[in-house]
C-alpha cells in the first residue's frame, strides 16, 4: 500500500561535474518513488540544465541546489579528480545548510571529498574509495579516514567506499528507516546481498598474493548460518584452518570488526528479522540467535541500536 506523500522521505542525488554515473544511479534506483517506497526522489545539479559526467556521460538535471534545501537526505556521488579542487562554494553552502537544517548527507565512493569540503567530516570516522583513502586523509587531516571499511554511519554524516558500496549503504539506510525485511526485499530487487560482511581491504589490490580472502569470506557464510551454536574465535579459526591468532588479525583487516564483534551483530541483525516477520517472543528469539536470554538480547539491542527489542518490533513488525 502506498503511503500518504506527506510522509514520503525526500531524497536529492547531487550530481557534480564529472560525476560518475553508477554513483548517480545507485541511491536513484534504490530509492526511487513507488508505491511500496515511502520516498520521493529528485536528481539535482548547482543549477537545472546539462551537467558533464564522467565515463563518456553526461547529465541533464531538472533541480538545482533548492532541492537540497527540500530534501531529508543528500546523496553525494563521487566524481572525477576529486582530490584537486573542492566543489564550488555555493555547492558547499548548501550543504552546510542542509545539514545544520536537520538533513542526512551520504557521500558514495569519492563523494566524500566534497562531504569533506563542509568540515562536517573533520573529527569524525569516515571512508572513500581505496584508491583515493590517502588523499582524502592528506587533503583533509581532521577526517579519520578508515580505509578498511564498506561504509561508516556517523549519525547524520555518511560515507561509502567504491560504487558497489553505494548498494550497501543505501541498505543500510533503508534497514534504519524502514527495517530488515524491507531492505532485504530491495536488495533481491537488485539482486544485491543483503549485508555484505567484508570491508573494502579485500579488493585492494596487493604485492604479495593473500590466499585466505575466499576462505575468510567461506567462514563467515558458515558462521552466518550456524549464528545458533557456539561461535568462538577458536571455532571460527578452526573452519577457516588457521590459527586464532592470524584468523583475529585478517578477520579485523576484511571486515574491520573482530571476529567477536561481528559475530554480535550478526546475532543482532538476525534477531531483528526475527522480531520483524515473526510472532516469537523475546526469550524464544535470543536463544534462536545464539544470544541465550532476553536480557542478553535487551543489552545488546540497547547498545549497537539504541533501543529495545519490543521498541524495535512496535517499529517495524510487519503490517505497521
Amino acid at each position: 500500500m502506498s503511503r500518504p506523500r506527506s510522509r514520503l522521505r525526500r531524497v536529492a542525488v547531487l550530481v557534480l561535474e564529472g560525476a560518475k554515473p553508477l554513483d548517480v544511479g545507485i541511491p536513484a534506483q534504490v530509492f526511487t518513488t513507488r508505491g511500496s517506497m515511502p520516498y520521493e526522489v529528485r536528481v539535482c545539479g548547482a543549477a537545472p540544465g546539462p551537467v558533464a559526467g564522467g565515463d563518456g556521460l553526461s547529465y541533464h538535471v531538472a533541480h538545482g541546489l533548492e532541492a537540497l534545501e527540500w530534501a531529508d537526505i543528500v546523496f553525494i556521488p563521487g566524481y572525477r579528480f576529486p582530490d584537486r579542487e573542492d566543489p564550488p562554494p555555493v555547492v558547499v553552502e548548501a550543504l552546510i545548510a542542509a545539514h545544520t537544517r536537520g538533513a542526512r548527507l551520504a557521500a558514495i565512493s569519492t563523494g566524500a571529498f566534497a562531504l569533506a569540503a563542509t568540515g562536517l567530516l573533520d573529527g569524525h570516522r569516515a571512508t572513500t574509495h581505496w584508491h583515493y583513502t590517502r588523499a582524502l586523509a592528506e587533503r583533509h587531516p581532521d577526517v579519520r579516514v578508515d580505509e578498511n571499511v564498506l561504509f561508516v554511519d556517523e549519525g547524520r554524516v555518511l560515507t561509502s567506499a567504491g560504487a558497489a558500496s553505494g548498494i550497501d549503504l543505501c541498505l543500510h539506510i533503508l534497514r534504519a528507516d524502514l527495517g530488515v525485511a524491507a531492505s532485504n526485499h530491495t536488495a533481491r530487487r537488485l539482486v544485491a546481498a543483503p549485508y555484505r560482511s567484508g570491508g573494502q581491504a579485500q579488493y585492494v589490490p596487493r604485492s604479495v598474493p593473500e590466499p585466505l580472502g575466499e576462505r575468510f569470506a567461506a567462514t563467515r557464510e558458515w558462521a552466518l548460518r550456524r549464528l545458533d551454536t557456539s561461535l568462538t574465535l577458536t571455532v571460527l579459526a578452526r573452519h577457516a584452518a588457521v590459527s586464532p591468532r592470524t584468523f583475529s588479525r585478517r578477520f579485523a583487516e576484511d571486515t574491520g570488526y573482530t571476529p567477536m564483534q561481528w559475530v554480535m551483530r550478526a546475532r543482532v541483525d538476525a534477531a531483528r528479522a526475527l522480531l520483524e516477520r515473526s510472532e516469537r517472543g523475546v526469550e524464544q528469539i535470543a536463544a534462536d540467535v545464539g544470544l541465550g536470554t532476553g536480557a542478553n538480547l535487551r543489552l545488546h539491542f540497547q547498545r549497537i541500536l539504541g533501543t529495545t527489542p519490543s521498541e524495535y518490533r512496535r517499529t517495524f513488525a510487519r503490517g505497521e
